[in-house]
């Protein structure tokens, strides 16, 4: 498996280098995309949720408004 390329820049000498991630980097790099792509999933489902309510809200004929007057 090809793992995502790290660029490192010596500021002192100005050198370049482009190489590939070491074991420790790359282990990160995994949980650090796993996480992201959970809190993406949970962001998702969360908007969902909230369309979902306040469709059936709109089915009931009540409003936000509504709501706020009730205390909710």
């Amino acid at each position: 498996m090809n793992r995502p390329i790290v660029r490192m820049h010596n500021t002192e000498t100005g050198e370049i280098v482009d190489r590939e991630m070491n074991d420790a980097e790359f282990a990160q790099w995994q949980i650090d995309k796993a996480q992201a792509e959970a809190q993406a999933q949970a962001e998702i489902q969360k908007a969902t949720a909230k369309l979902n309510a306040e469709a059936k809200l709109q089915a009931l004929g009540i409003t936000a408004d509504d709501l706020k007057a009730l205390g909710l």
